[in-house]
């Protein structure tokens, strides 16, 4: 295939196309000495700055030991600087929380971004596919800002041109596995820009016990548990639906009861109305005695009641038609909240077909005319297939528990919710590790939270049951 090169031709020889015996050589250009050191001159020039532009805090505090010592000697430095780390600890002792919130979050989020993700970020993104390596060069991704949150790494991204969020979130779990993380989620900070969120513990691994009742009447947002960043998980209910989907033991429970809990106060008050299905006759039943006549058990009673809770709103829209465009809870007009244990028993496995028809005509009429009126319906279900709830998308507001495959978590939060980072196929089955984590997607974002609900027991549902029934005593 090859010629036989004469001489020392064949040390010469760089490569060769596959079948002819042209020999390709580089190209020697003499560089001028006093050209490559001007090029070294300027890139250091640059890592300065950029070093100096970057870290200022870390330089400062490691050059002001060294200025001191020459310019003062040694031990006019060490007097000078001891009192800096003891007032640093006083701190630390006396305000733990300010300490770590100014100082030690700040230092962490340094050291995550130089052992972390700087020194793993080149072999990461080619490996993931997320740079290029193209003619001897990679082209990466450019690594922004770290901020360390006290269960998170908060890492800012731009991308490369051409590349699209959905490159991104296909690759979630490549990121994790590559930087040491559980998991890892995306949201778009602004055009070009993304944020990944890598935990570092998970707050929401122990249960949360049931919340003290309100001090004053309200009807939402409803506090029902706790955020993954540790702020309350407050749930809207007023002005919206609310469609909670999990598997069995997935804590669906929690979310209802801690819902009926936080409006309580209101529905002594008057100004909130709970009307309860419960076709399974085992969850809602507990606490029967908080809806009165407004409970519902067997179909034909749940058919009954959803047609009255229609009544209501046509009644209403017919007394606000021009005069107006929101509800107000009061006393004559209370928001009235449909609670529906588990809707897929009327909706889907209800043999009368058309006691299966009104039911959901029913709630198809509530979801799409109700909220504009006061009336508002949550309900909950186990399985999320179009065919077993087929008005799914008429609930602005859903919340994803445990599920049993991937699939399910777009049917419930919406397409490329489970590519932004919501697992909820990954939520662990140990009730004490997973029952009431979720992940919730509102309708005014499009990016899921994670969140837990408050348990809320027999015996506080009892409790709950007994002190509103002495309440209505009393004040009759």
């Amino acid at each position: 295939m090859f010629k036989r090169l004469p001489g020392d031709e064949a040390r010469n020889l760089v490569t060769t196309t596959p079948d002819t015996a042209i020999v390709f050589r580089p190209a020697v250009v003499q560089t001028p000495a006093i050209l490559t050191l001007i090029i070294f001159a300027w890139r250091v020039l640059v890592g300065c700055v950029r070093l100096l532009w970057r870290h200022p805090v870390a330089l400062l505090i490691a050059l002001t030991p060294v200025a001191l010592t020459l310019a003062y000697g040694w031990r006019t430095a060490l007097l000078l600087l001891t009192p800096v780390p003891t007032g640093m600890l006083a701190w630390a002792l006396t305000d733990r929380h300010g300490f770590v919130r100014l100082v030690g979050l700040r230092v962490l989020a340094w050291w995550r971004l130089v052992w972390v993700y700087r020194r793993h970020w080149q072999s990461v993104m080619v490996v993931s596919g997320l740079g290029r390596h193209l003619w001897g060069r990679d082209y990466l991704p450019q690594l922004g800002k770290v901020t360390c949150t006290a269960w998170a790494d908060l890492v800012t991204v731009r991308m490369l041109k051409g590349q699209s969020v959905k490159d991104w979130a296909d690759r979630l779990d490549h990121l994790a596995q590559g930087f040491g993380a559980a998991s890892c989620r995306v949201a778009v900070i602004r055009g070009g820009r993304l944020q990944l969120t890598f935990p570092r513990t998970d707050p929401l691994a122990v249960p949360l016990d049931a919340l003290p009742l309100p001090d004053v009447p309200t009807v939402g947002p409803i506090e029902v548990g706790k955020q993954e960043d540790g702020w309350p998980w407050r749930l809207k209910v007023h002005g919206t639906h609310v469609l909670v989907a999990g598997a069995t033991g997935a804590g669906k429970g929690s979310i209802i009861w801690s819902t009926i809990r936080g409006l309580l106060p209101a529905v002594r008050a008057g100004l909130v109305e709970i009307w309860a299905l419960d076709p399974k006759l085992m969850e809602l039943s507990y606490g029967r005695a908080l809806f009165g006549e407004r409970y519902a058990a067997t179909p034909e009673e749940c058919a009954n009641l959803l047609d009255q809770a229609v009544t209501v709103m046509q009644e209403r829209a017919a007394r606000f038609a021009g005069v107006l465009r929101a509800h107000t809870p009061t006393v004559e007009d209370p928001f009235v909240l449909v609670v529906v244990d588990e809707v897929a028993f009327l909706t889907a496995y209800q043999a009368d077909r058309q006691l299966r028809q009104r039911i959901s005509a029913a709630l198809a009429t509530l979801t799409t005319q109700g909220r504009a009126v006061g009336i508002g319906v949550m309900a909950a279900l186990q399985d999320p297939r179009k065919e077993v709830m087929n008005i799914r998308n008429l609930f602005p507001d859903k919340i994803a528990l445990r599920l049993d495959e991937s699939e399910q978590v777009d049917m419930v939060l919406g397409d490329g919710a489970r590519d932004r980072g919501a697992l909820a196929d990954h939520i662990s089955p140990v009730p004490e590790r997973g029952a009431g984590v979720g992940y919730v997607r509102l309708e005014t974002s499009p990016d899921p939270v994670r969140v837990r609900a408050a348990y809320v027991s027999d015996t506080d549902i009892r409790d709950m049951a007994a002190a509103f029934t002495l309440a209505g005593r009393d004040a009759a």
